[in-house]
């Protein structure tokens, strides 16, 4: 089990900061494997991938470099592009 700590814990979402914002953010490792995800708190989901307490591809393949992202205020367009990003 891990622990967040509590300067983590207690960050406000980015979503809190603003108007309902959604990022579509990918991710590499050093054999430049890659990673395409949506969240509404790029902060938390990058603590979350950085630390492995996500279990999955990004924590198998050690995927955890912020190589790119992009905000919107809509969750659909968020969704549309990771799609499209995923081809």
């Amino acid at each position: 089990m891990h622990v967040i700590p509590n300067e983590v814990r207690n960050l406000k979402p980015m979503s809190a900061r603003k108007d309902h914002q959604y990022y579509v953010y990918i991710l590499t490792n050093r054999s430049r494997t890659l990673y395409v995800g949506v969240t509404n708190d790029l902060e938390r989901r990058m603590y979350e991938h950085k630390n492995k307490l996500l279990s999955g591809f990004t924590s198998k393949y050690n995927v955890t470099q912020l190589a790119h992202f992009e905000e919107t205020s809509d969750v659909e367009a968020a969704i549309a592009r990771e799609k499209q990003i995923k081809g």
